[in-house]
């Protein structure tokens, strides 16, 4: 399992680099001002970052309750982005249609279009994080006979 303070990097620097491409991209894709953008993405980014620690945490003690281990296998990987998403949109979209007074319809078709870059995005950071920042596995469990 990871430790606390890796997973604060983990979320921190996944919604650092999200920020520098969501907020130009979504206010001229949505043509609305930068700076409406600007406080969409950084107050969401900050309840991602949240949600992302909960999440990887609830996450990682189900599988090592159902699989015995953290690792994630292709279409694990694919389970957790969709379901960490699912969840972002149900908790973003009434604050999006509040703060950009849009409908809840807009809103959930802005939260969508996040959504789907954010999905593919997650999977993508969370594959070279992973690569760049290895689960370090304890010494008794690589050696079961303690030699």
């Amino acid at each position: 399992m990871r430790t606390t303070k890796d997973r604060i990097r983990h979320a921190i620097s996944f919604e650092i680099i999200a920020l520098f491409i969501v907020t130009p991209v979504g206010a001229w894709v949505f043509d609305m001002p930068l700076h409406d953008i600007g406080v969409v993405a950084i107050v969401s980014a900050t309840i991602a970052a949240i949600w992302n620690y909960v999440y990887n945490l609830l996450f990682d003690h189900v599988m090592l309750r159902i699989i015995g281990n953290v690792h994630k296998t292709l279409m694990v990987r694919v389970v957790h982005a969709i379901l960490f998403e699912a969840g972002l949109v149900v908790i973003l979209m009434p604050f999006i249609a509040w703060y950009l007074e849009v409908s809840l319809m807009q809103a959930f078709l802005m939260d969508i279009s996040f959504a789907l870059f954010f999905l593919v995005y997650a999977f993508v950071f969370n594959w070279v994080y992973d690569l760049i920042f290895p689960v370090r596995i304890p010494q008794q469990l690589t050696d079961p006979g303690g030699q």
